[in-house]
């Protein structure tokens, strides 16, 4: 099978919504998206991914099922000075000096908040794989019934990322701090089956903004902490 993590649009935080930006965003992936062969869409409730999501629904003539578990994950942490972080906020210094960070699920120790939620929502993407006819052993799956089905769902970059943790077996801490998912990003993981039902998920691409490069519509740095690249994709214009 293959899964289609999409990030919502330049967000605007305190009205849960879309900025103008976004909306153009927005429109250049459903215009990208028009032609995808997609069977099923999913969409987290809160706002700025179900606006993200219209645009391509209209485009495909579909609708989009609702799932709770997929808004963004958010668990403020007190840092030294008292002060409410998210995980991905915390520093290099600080948070890179932890083994536990780089071990499995042993990051989840050091937010204990972190565990009862991570859990509850592993076993959520599990049981929306299991759909599909992916069962989960261990660390990877077992194709009971193999699927060649496109599902796409629109969520936020937390919760990509705690996805991606599960999916790929890689602590959630490198991937918050060493990935970076720009609004309207397309990341794409497919099924691997190379010996009998045994299945494991391959990210194709990660982050993906072709859409926006081609439509000279400049990658949101929402959520990065520094300068972003924009160049264009069909190379320097005369």
């Amino acid at each position: 099978m293959r899964l289609l993590l999409i990030r919502h649009g330049d967000p605007d935080y305190e009205r849960d919504a879309l900025t103008e930006k976004g909306k153009r965003e927005a429109s250049l992936l459903s215009e990208r998206a028009a032609d995808w062969k997609v069977d099923d869409v999913y969409v987290s409730p809160l706002g700025r991914a179900r606006e993200t999501a219209e645009f391509c629904l209209k485009k495909w003539k579909k609708r989009a099922e609702v799932l709770d578990w997929a808004q963004e994950f958010l668990l403020p942490e007190k840092d030294e000075k008292g002060w409410d972080r998210i995980p991905w906020d915390f520093l290099p210094a600080d948070w890179t000096k932890d083994d536990e960070n780089f071990r499995g699920q042993d990051w989840l120790r050091l937010i204990p908040a972190a565990r009862e939620k991570y859990a509850a929502l592993c076993a959520s993407l599990d049981g929306l794989l299991a759909r599909y006819g992916y069962e989960r052993t261990g660390r990877y799956y077992r194709a009971v019934h193999p699927s060649k089905k496109t599902a796409v769902l629109f969520c936020h970059f937390g919760v990509s990322m705690m996805m991606l943790s599960h999916l790929l077996n890689i602590p959630a801490e490198p991937l918050l701090h060493g990935l970076y998912l720009a609004p309207t990003s397309v990341t794409v993981l497919n099924t691997e089956e190379r010996r009998g039902d045994e299945a494991y998920f391959r990210a194709e691409r990660v982050g993906d903004c072709f859409h926006l490069l081609a439509g000279g519509e400049p990658v949101s740095a929402s959520g990065y902490f520094t300068e972003l690249m924009q160049e264009s994709p069909f190379g320097r214009k005369e």
